[in-house]
């Protein structure tokens, strides 16, 4: 317990000792699994924390908001290390490649479309934007290898996609 209002997403570092949930407070949370203790609120967003990814070492998290935003966070010391302008509606979800490297975004961008973001999360560089869904992206999923995303939209489908090429290969 400890966030104001509801939990949006929750990630697990890889060696299961911490979590990061993620909250319409505007705060994440770090918590230790072991105590059950709150060790650090980490606050820079100014709307509602949709999505939190850790990354595949457990030193970062990556969280999108309803704020346009992306961040990336140090979660021993609690810093935002970097700040990325998503699209001009919120940031539903965020997934990581299995190298920690990039980041898969889905936004809500408005009714007519929406779209998800591929980002470096070492420059700061927004590498892709793929274009397909009719309706707000709602979670999106990077696979084990680091190449395809799946993404979900209210639009009532699934779409995989190329991340090198940004070509949607599959409508589900």
């Amino acid at each position: 317990e400890g966030h104001t209002w509801w939990v949006n997403s929750v990630s697990i570092t890889p060696d299961g000792r911490r979590a990061v949930s993620a909250s319409n407070d505007t705060t994440l949370r770090v918590w230790d699994l072991e105590s059950g203790q709150c060790l650090r609120t980490l606050q820079g967003h100014t709307s509602s924390v949709e999505s939190v990814s850790v990354t595949p070492d457990g030193r970062r998290a990556v969280s999108a908001s309803d704020d346009t935003t992306l961040r990336v966070w140090d979660l021993q010391s609690g810093q935002c290390l970097l700040s990325l302008q998503g699209d001009t509606y919120g940031v539903t979800s965020v997934s990581l490649t299995p190298d920690g490297r990039r980041a898969v975004f889905g936004s809500e961008d408005d009714m007519l479309h929406a779209t998800l973001r591929v980002w470096d999360l070492q420059s700061g560089q927004s590498l892709l934007k793929l274009k397909g869904h009719t309706g707000p992206v709602e979670s999106v999923s990077v696979t084990p290898d680091g190449r395809r995303a799946l993404s979900a939209s209210v639009d009532r489908t699934l779409r995989l996609w190329d991340l090198q090429s940004g070509q949607s290969l599959l409508t589900l």
